[in-house]
C-alpha cells in the first residue's frame, strides 16, 4: 500500500498529514515515529511538565480517535534507516519496507552535544523529549545544586523551573548577554534582572571546559576564567542540530538541513520536508534560514500538506517564538539582526514593554515583555511590510492596531492551542 508516508509525528509531521487530508487528498496516510507516545506538545516540557502542572496526557495533541476519523495511521516505536528514492520505500530498522508516493521528512532536530572531558558523566542531562523531560523531572526533585550550561530559550525556561523548585541554579553562558541572537539588549538586561531576583546565578561570557566527577556521577564544572562551580545535575542547552542524515544518505539537497522551497519541495519531486529538519529562504531573514520553533513548524508543515494534495499556497509566515519564565511571558515575532533602531513602547520598569526594531526605516521585529496585543499587531504588519515610524511605536497613545484596519486577518488552521 502506498500514498502519503511522514516520517516524524511531531508538530510539522502531523500539521502535514491533516493539511493534506482536509484539502482534500483521498490516498492511505501514515506516520512513521521512533517514539512509542502519541504526538504531543513539547514547549510545556521545560516548564509546567518539569513543575507537574501537566501531565504526559496533557502534553497530547490529538488522540487515537482523531487520527482515525482523519484516516491517518499511526506507526510508531519504529526507526526508519534508509529513504530509497528511486524505489520509492523507507526501511524500518525492523525490516519493514513502506512504499511511498509522497514522502514528508519531519525528523525534527536533535540537541548539540557538549564536547568537553566529563560529558559522558551520569546527571548530563539534555532537553528534547518527553522521554528526557521525565528523566529530567526526577532527577531536578533530588538536586541540589544544578548548572545549566546555555542561556538560549530551554536554557532560561529550565533555570526558572529548577529556582521555583527551591534548587541552588548557576547558568553559564557564552555570549556576553541572554538570547543574545533573539531579543534586545534592554530585554536581555530585564530577564537578567529577572533571574538574578529569583536567585539565579548568571555566568556570562563564560563556558565550561570540563565537567567534574565523582564514582562516576557529575559532580560540578570547571569554567574558562578559573571558577569553579558545584553542582550534581548539569542540563545543557546549546541549541540543536537539523536530523537530516536520512535525507542526505538519500541524495537530497542538504546544508544545515533539507533544502526546500516555499512549498516544502526537496530537490526530488514527490519528496517534502518540514520544520526543524527543513532549510529554506525566508524573505523576512533576506537569505536561508532554518528555524526551530512550533509556529514555524506547523506553517511549513502546512504549506507541505496543502502541496501534496495540489493546492499550492507557499509557506510564508513572519518567524515568531516564545518563553514563559517564572510569571512573565517573553514573545518574538520577525528577525531583529542587523536593526539599525530600536525604540521602545510602554514601561520596562512595570514589567510590560515592547522593542520595535528597525533596519532602514522599515519595522523587521518586536521583542515584547507581557504585551501580547503589541505582538498580535506586528505580526500582521511585518507580513503586510505595513511600518509604524519609529516615533508612533514609541508613542503608547498612538493606536498601532489602526494600522491594520486594511488588512483581511489570516485563517491558519493549525494544530495545538
Amino acid at each position: 500500500m502506498s500514498g502519503l508516508v511522514i516520517i516524524g509525528a511531531s508538530y510539522a509531521g502531523v500539521q502535514a498529514a491533516l493539511n493534506a487530508r482536509q484539502a482534500g487528498y483521498s490516498e492511505p496516510v501514515t506516520l512513521v515515529a521512533d517514539e512509542y507516545s502519541l504526538p504531543y506538545e513539547r514547549p510545556p516540557l521545560s516548564k509546567e511538565f518539569l513543575l507537574d502542572a501537566a501531565s504526559e496526557q496533557n502534553l497530547v495533541l490529538r488522540d487515537d480517535a482523531f487520527f482515525a476519523r482523519e484516516q491517518i495511521d499511526l506507526l510508531f516505536g519504529h526507526s526508519v534507516i534508509e529513504i530509497d528514492r528511486r524505489a520509492r520505500q523507507i526501511a524500518l530498522a525492523n525490516g519493514t519496507r513502506l512504499d511511498f508516493d509522497r514522502l514528508v521528512i519531519a525528523t525534527g532536530s536533535r540537541a548539540r552535544r557538549i564536547s568537553i572531558p566529563g560529558a559522558e558523566l551520569d546527571g548530563v542531562c539534555y532537553l528534547r523529549s518527553v522521554a528526557d523531560a521525565v528523566d529530567l523531572k526526577a532527577r531536578l526533585r533530588r538536586a541540589n545544586e544544578v548548572v545549566i550550561v546555555g542561556g538560549g530559550f530551554i536554557g532560561l525556561e529550565v533555570a526558572s523551573s529548577a529556582a521555583k523548585l527551591g534548587k541552588r541554579v548557576t547558568v553559564v553562558e557564552a555570549a556576553s548577554r541572554l538570547l543574545e541572537r533573539a531579543v534586545s539588549p534592554i530585554v536581555s538586561r530585564f530577564l537578567l534582572d529577572v533571574h538574578a531576583q529569583a536567585g539565579v546565578d548568571v555566568r556570562l561570557g563564560e563556558t565550561v571546559v570540563a565537567l567534574t566527577g565523582d564514582a562516576g556521577r557529575v559532580a560540578g564544572g570547571d569554567l574558562r576564567g578559573g571558577d569553579r562551580l558545584s553542582a550534581d545535575l548539569v542540563v545543557v542547552g546549546i541549541g540543536g542540530i537539523a536530523s537530516d542524515e536520512l535525507a542526505s544518505a538519500a541524495g537530497l539537497n542538504c546544508s544545515n538541513g533539507i533544502v526546500v522551497d516555499e512549498h516544502g519541495c526537496t530537490n526530488v519531486p514527490g519528496i517534502y520536508a518540514a520544520g526543524d529538519c527543513a532549510n529554506h529562504y525566508n524573505r523576512f531573514a533576506e537569505g536561508w534560514l532554518r528555524l526551530e520553533s512550533v509556529q514555524h513548524a506547523q506553517d511549513q508543515g502546512r504549506a507541505a500538506g496543502l502541496a501534496i494534495a495540489d493546492r499550492h499556497e507557499p509557506y510564508d509566515s513572519v518567524p515568531r517564538f516564545w518563553s514563559d519564565q517564572y510569571d512573565l511571558k517573553l514573545q518574538v515575532v520577525g528577525l531583529s539582526g542587523r536593526c539599525d533602531q530600536m525604540v521602545t513602547r510602554g514601561s520596562i520598569d512595570e514589567g510590560r514593554v515592547s522593542v520595535f526594531h528597525y533596519r532602514r526605516g522599515r519595522l523587521v521585529a518586536v521583542d515584547s515583555i507581557n504585551k501580547p496585543g503589541d505582538q498580535m499587531a506586528a505580526r500582521r504588519l511585518i507580513a503586510a511590510g505595513i511600518s509604524p515610524t519609529p516615533g508612533q511605536a514609541a508613542d503608547g497613545a498612538f493606536d498601532i492596531k489602526g494600522l491594520l484596519k486594511s488588512i483581511d486577518r489570516p485563517s491558519y488552521g493549525l494544530i495545538g492551542p
